[in-house]
This record gives structure tokens, sequence and C-alpha cells, in this order.
């Protein structure tokens, strides 16, 4: 009997490494997975910050296209500004990662549009400008924010997470300023204004639909494969990492403003902008020394 037993555990035996060995197979996979997910995604949001290194800027090609089309040309433009406005897309990504109907993507959709239509709306027809540096600085917060909630972050600070649909409506407010500061640096005139506006953000919702239905398509395939759990850690925290590069970089956009109706950089690098600054920065006793080597001059 014994010999029997001992002779069982030794079948059993290659059994149970080798259990034990697809089990580390499986996990290194699974590490191997997460690492190269990691690096993709930190490669992106580099390409994505060296290629557009604000969010909202109108070229000069964009404004004469304004000023010799019609109000097409203001949807066209809202499209393409909300393709190209990854701190929106990010924010968006973020609020329906972990939605799984329908019509909890309606909802919450929604609420962000009514939140930056209203503001974007009624803060052009106003006049009501800010910074652009720092919207979009607090823009790049919301994707932090967001990105934060997704990992269970407010869950564990306050033991219940802030209302998702609130927090979505409020951050659309600061969105939609943040659009309307923009469209306002275009020539709108005053006879169809409102028809303009209306059109922009007509094209602003064309853009976001488009964006919506790649996310959705691509977060459902994703929910399908053993590694979502992974694909969702790392992405939430690259939405914490993107949005925190994202808020130095406005700010330091900001600092480096000479004027407050131009871009921070619209030459041709940033050199430009610190030699710009340095000029108009006076030093105490220079005036002095200017009015010396003036005396000099005449002298010789």
């Amino acid at each position: 009997m014994i010999q029997k037993e001992s002779t069982a555990d030794k079948d059993q035996t290659p059994v149970f490494q080798q259990t034990m060995l697809d089990f580390s197979k499986i996990n290194l996979l699974k590490i191997t997975f997460m690492k190269k997910t990691l690096t993709l995604q930190i490669l992106l949001t580099f390409l994505l910050l060296s290629s557009f290194a604000y969010a909202h800027g109108m070229s000069e090609a964009e404004k004469q296209t304004i000023l010799e089309g019609g109000n097409l040309q203001f949807l066209k433009i809202g499209a393409t500004h909300m393709l190209t406005g990854y701190d929106h897309l990010l924010f968006v990504f973020g609020i329906v990662f972990f939605l799984t109907t329908f019509m909890d993507v309606v909802k919450t959709i929604t609420a962000f549009t009514l939140g930056h239509s209203i503001t974007l709306i009624t803060a052009t027809l106003m006049g009501v400008t800010v910074d652009y540096f720092l919207i979009d600085a607090v823009i790049a917060l919301s994707v932090c924010y967001i990105g934060y909630e997704n990992i269970g972050g407010f869950r564990k600070l306050f033991k219940k997470s802030p209302n998702l649909i609130w927090a979505v409506f409020i951050f659309g407010l600061i969105h939609g300023l943040g659009l309307s500061t923009r469209l306002q640096q275009l020539p709108l005139g005053e006879e169809g204004i409102i028809l303009r506006i209306l059109f922009f953000n007509f094209g602003i919702e064309l853009g976001q639909i488009s964006a919506l239905c790649l996310m959705v398509a691509l977060l459902f395939k994703w929910r399908n494969t053993q590694f979502f759990m992974q694909i969702s850690t790392v992405s939430n925290n690259g939405l914490i990492v993107g949005g925190a590069l994202l808020f130095l970089m406005q700010m330091h956009g900001y600092s480096h403003t000479i004027g407050p109706d131009e871009f921070g950089f619209p030459e041709d690098s940033h050199l430009h902008a610190h030699e710009k600054m340095k000029s108009q920065t006076s030093v105490p006793g220079s005036e002095y020394r200017n009015i010396l080597q003036t005396e000099k001059l005449q002298l010789k």
C-alpha cells in the first residue's frame, strides 16, 4: 500500500510541475504584455505631446478659411478642432472607460455635451474669455481627475466616489469655456454670429461622436480579453500621467507668454520666447549703464 502511494506520488509530480510551469508562463506573459502596453502608451503620449504642443490653437490657414467661407467652414473647423483636441478626447475616453450599457454612455456624454455647449455659446455671445493656457491647464487636471476616479482613488479617500454625471457636467462647463476662448480668436462678425457659433458647436459634437464610436468599440474589444484589468490599470494611470504632463506644459506656456493675446510659441523655437522675454525684462541699474555707454560713444 505504501509502495503504491509513493508510486502515485511519483506519477503526479511531473503533472504538478508542468502545471506550475504553465502558470509561470502565463504570469510571465501577463507581465510582458503589461510592460509592452505601458511602453506603447508612453510612446504614444510623447508623440501626441510633441505633435500638438498646445491642444486648441487655430492656424492662420484656418482663420483665412473662415474669412472666405460660410457657416459650413465653422462646422468643419469645429469637428477638426475636437478630433485634434487630445485633452478633450482623453477626458471622454476616461469617462466612458467603465460604462458598459448604451444608456450609461448616452447619459454621461449628454451631461458633458450640455456642459460645454452652455459655456461655449454663452461665453462667446457675451465676449467672456480667459487665458487659454490657464483654462487648458484646468482641462488637463480634469483628465487627471477622471483617471484617478477610474482607479478607485476617491473611493479610498472618501469611502464614496463623487457623482460621475455631475462631475462630468461641471468639467464640461470648463471645457466649453476653453473652446469658446479659442473660437473668439476667429473673426465672428456681427451678422449671423449665432449661426456661426451653433455650426461650430455642431462640428464639435460630430467630432466627439466620431471619436466616441471608436473608443467604445475599442473598449468593447478589450473587455472581452483576459487582460482587461491590466489594460485598465495601465490606461487610467496613463491618464493621470498624461494629464499631469499636459498641466505642466500649459503652465510652462503660460509663464512664457509675452502678451495677453498671443500664443506662447508662435515662432520657430522655444528660444525666441526666452530672447523676447529677456529683452523686455529690465535689469536694475541697466538704464544707468545705457546712459554711460551713450556718453562714451558721443565722446568718441
